[in-house]
């Protein structure tokens, strides 16, 4: 069954979604980031410059199958033809409808976004009314 984790209180989630893909990757994952296109758009040169030293090769999902299958993190605002099932980042307002092909869904919610709290509270709902174990990360927790 697909894991579910909700991470809480983060204060920029494009950000955040930058240290995650960077230590999922250092870890042997492959994500798929699911966003609006204005979004993707935002997120691509933050992915490019994690930090001065550091960037995450990522591909949009218009870039071609081949350039696609070999990123190790794919953008995409919907989840047709993707070529790996590992991680999935929502960074939509809603449950995606096929989230259940992938290992892992993790949902990134804001601190200061109360728009983004309330839907993410309505996912919450939704994936444990189907029956889904959700773990629980509050990032002011985080040192």
């Amino acid at each position: 069954m697909t894991e579910i984790a909700f991470h809480f209180n983060a204060p920029d989630k494009q950000a955040y979604a930058c240290r995650f893909a960077r230590k999922a990757i250092n870890h042997g994952a492959r994500l798929v980031i699911l966003a609006e296109e204005a979004q993707l758009a935002s997120l691509s040169p933050k992915l490019w410059a994690v930090s001065p030293t550091d960037f995450l090769a990522h591909s949009r999902i218009s870039d071609g199958a081949q350039l696609v299958s070999a990123a190790p993190i794919v953008l995409t605002s919907s989840l047709q033809d993707l070529p790996h099932h590992d991680v999935l980042v929502n960074l939509t307002r809603q449950v995606p409808e096929s989230f259940a092909q992938f290992a892992r869904v993790v949902e990134i919610v804001s601190s200061v976004d109360e728009m983004d709290r309330h839907d993410a509270r309505e996912r919450w709902k939704d994936y444990a009314a189907r029956g889904y174990a959700i773990a629980r990360h509050d990032l002011n927790l985080k040192g």
